[in-house]
């Protein structure tokens, strides 16, 4: 029943029109009856390939048989526990989320300032839109730091001051330049750095230096009366799809800088928004030892339209008229799902959890098969938990890298 539904959670359904079929009133029944049955065999399929191929949908996405559903769920009061602990706190950090989204709102202007950013961008290829003009004095401070704190003016100027001074925390480890350097790419509205730079220790006694970078509208590029990450996604688009570019492109700055002082590997380990600045980042870097990404947002379409924790801007997306197919004439440049690495794809990890309800399972399966030779590790938590940077670590240390 209706009045039973969850809040903010919904199943999609995915509905297709096939042609008509026609009929044979010159054949015997029997023979007209087997025409029908195979028109319909045939059209059930193609229309099945149309959805997967416009949706994207993976196996999960399919109905099963109840025999099937049965084999493959085995009853475990454990797992359902832990899958009710992790929606309980995805739901609660969902509603907190869209609390801060409610601070920012739309004017009337912001439809036709959309349809122009997007007509733009339409002309530029993801290369284009992400390169990385060389910072001469980021090349100079990287040379003179020593285990410090790396700033440099951003080739994106915002509105907002302190946004426009890049960071990053730079942890090198014993063997300096001769070591990989891992990039540690931080979630959305992050809590503490202090978690980060445990793991950037843990790293160096594995004989990897860190960077601890601070994504735009974090940490320190908090404009003041704001939240940590508050303006990094809200209902305005064009400031997202913004803040992501800076983001990209100031970390291709600092590959191009280290390569610049003699460092010469490279790897990304991003996490839930992070991980989606590193899933472009694997758009346009090919050299790069490892890319781990923990559950990223890779599909923008759901992120915007169907994600739980953007139910505020999709109210105000819908207010200002600004249609999910302007949207998404965006996707060539702003949603992995969409594109194809340029880096190795055996060298890209994908970590899902298993309860996640913001970046969803079936996205993360369907990324990890479209970009062939990749791995996926799952894990049973939500979206919001540290088990997963964990058995990410493990399992870069099995392989290798």
């Amino acid at each position: 029943a209706k009045k039973n539904w969850l809040p903010l959670r919904r199943t999609p359904v995915w509905i297709a029109f096939g042609q008509a079929i026609s009929h044979f009133p010159e054949l015997e029944k029997s023979v007209a009856r087997a025409r029908i049955e195979q028109e319909l065999i045939d059209g059930f399929q193609r229309l099945y390939a149309e959805l997967r191929r416009k949706f994207q949908l993976t196996r999960d996405d399919l109905p099963h048989p109840p025999r099937e559903r049965m084999r493959s769920q085995p009853k475990n009061p454990r797992r359902r526990l832990h899958r009710a602990a992790a929606n309980a706190v995805d739901f609660a950090m969902c509603v907190s989320m869209n609390l801060v989204q409610s601070r920012h709102r739309l004017n009337g202007r912001s439809a036709e300032e959309m349809d122009r950013y997007v007509v733009e961008c339409e002309k530029l290829t993801p290369h284009e839109y992400y390169a990385a003009p060389k910072d001469v004095g980021l090349v100079a401070a990287i040379q003179n730091a020593n285990g410090s704190s790396l700033t440099w003016r951003s080739p994106i100027e915002t509105e907002f001051p302190r946004n426009n001074v890049a960071r990053a925390d730079f942890f090198p480890c014993g063997r300096g330049k001769a070591a990989p350097t891992v990039f540690m790419l931080h979630a959305l509205m992050s809590a503490t750095h202090i978690g980060y730079r445990r793991w950037a220790a843990r790293f160096n006694e594995l004989g990897w230096n860190a960077c601890f970078v601070h994504l735009p509208y974090h940490y320190s590029r908090v404009p003041r009366g704001h939240w940590n990450g508050e303006l990094a996604i809200t209902a305005d688009l064009i400031r997202n799809a913004e803040g992501l570019r800076q983001g990209v492109i100031e970390v291709r700055q600092l590959i191009g800088a280290l390569r610049d002082n003699g460092y010469s590997e490279f790897g990304i380990l991003g996490t839930s928004y992070g991980g989606w600045i590193g899933a472009l980042l694997a758009m346009v870097e090919r050299d790069l030892r490892f890319v781990a990404l923990m559950c990223p947002i890779v599909n923008v379409e759901h992120a915007i339209w169907q994600n739980p924790g953007t139910a505020f801007m999709r109210r105000e997306l819908r207010r200002a008229k600004i249609a999910p197919e302007l949207v998404a004439r965006h996707f060539h440049l702003s949603s992995p799902l969409h594109n194809e690495p340029a880096c190795d794809p055996a060298r890209v990890l994908f970590v899902s959890g298993d309860f996640d309800l913001i970046a969803r399972p079936a996205d993360i399966d369907a990324i990890q098969q479209k970009w062939r030779g990749s791995e996926l590790l799952r894990v049973p938590q939500g979206h919001f938990g540290y088990r997963v940077m964990r058995e990410t670590v493990m399992r870069l240390k099995e392989r290798g890298f």
